[in-house]
């Protein structure tokens, strides 16, 4: 039976539709830029052209993509169903893993130019800063926004009322997975400050309280889950045991896989934002006549 579930691939049509026109019109976009004259007197717009058309780019974009094909195709999404383990693993390979790999290779700006002429200069007009969409937009993502809306879809689709249903019905499931993804790709977007840029950059500090400040949630939840006396969905109590794993013991391992894996991804997002910092700082230019020196010079002179 386990071999049976392993070998089980659901390749949905619709995912591999999205997924192959998303890496296709990217890999158009990364190659339009890719061929364009490098700018000669303008070094400053010749490294930001070097850096977006860079390999990794395009590898860190398709391995997002490759994520989310496993997540919701895979053996995984079968095993989801019989494993509340494997559920939550479906929910952060989506969330934890595919997002940010597909929000570093910085998306939009390549994708623009992977669209034809024609559709390119349409959704360029609904974001210009004219658009009647752009107010409304900027509103709805802004980061407070943001933040909520992602807190209140975490804790609402672990309701056992909520999580029950997405089981049940597919229609329902296949939104749970949408909401998870769009409500964390705009958290992300936040954090990483990638095009389009809608709102005011934060700050460093900002960035960084702004990643940490969802790990509370993650934990509660995880630790709520890991530790709860009894099965808190009763779906997993009726499916065959696997692995030989009990329902409690699945349901505890689920809630430590929320609890450090999906909190320690934001730990270490706001560990490479402080690095990067330092890495700034330490490039500066020594000072070559620190107030200090002046000091002491002028003290050691002194009658």
């Amino acid at each position: 039976m386990i071999r049976a579930l392993l070998l089980s691939w659901d390749f949905r049509i619709e995912v591999l539709i999205v997924l192959g026109l998303a890496a296709v019109v990217y890999l158009r976009g990364w190659l339009r830029l890719r061929a364009l004259p490098q700018p000669s007197r303008d070094s400053a717009t010749q490294s930001q052209h070097r850096l977006l058309a860079a390999g990794w780019r395009l590898a860190t974009y398709w391995a997002g993509l490759l994520t989310v094909g496993i997540s919701l195709m895979s053996p995984i999404d079968v095993l989801s169903g019989q494993l509340f383990s494997m559920h939550m693993t479906q929910h952060l390979l989506l969330t934890m893993v595919a997002v940010p790999l597909l929000l570093i290779g910085n998306p939009f700006p390549v994708l623009m130019w992977g669209l034809p002429r024609r559709a390119r200069r349409p959704v360029s007009a609904l974001l210009s800063e004219g658009s009647r969409l752009r107010r409304p937009l900027t509103v709805i993502t802004s980061p407070g926004i943001v933040w909520l809306l992602y807190v209140i879809g975490l804790i609402a689709w672990h309701d056992p009322l909520l999580y029950g249903l997405a089981l049940r019905n597919q229609f329902v499931h296949d939104l749970q997975h949408l909401t998870f993804f769009v409500t964390t790709m705009l958290l992300w977007w936040h954090i990483l400050g990638v095009a389009p840029r809608l709102h005011r950059s934060l700050s460093t500090g900002q960035r960084i309280i702004y990643t940490i400040s969802v790990v509370p949630v993650n934990v509660i939840i995880g630790v709520v889950i890991a530790f709860a006396p009894s099965p808190i969905y009763s779906h997993y109590v009726n499916m065959p045991r696997l692995l030989g794993l009990s329902v409690m013991a699945d349901q505890m391992i689920a809630g430590i896989l929320m609890w450090i894996p999906g909190s320690e991804m934001f730990f270490w997002a706001a560990l490479i934002v402080l690095t990067q910092v330092v890495n700034a700082e330490a490039k500066k230019p020594v000072q070559s006549n620190p107030l200090w020196l002046v000091e002491e010079h002028t003290a050691a002179r002194a009658p």
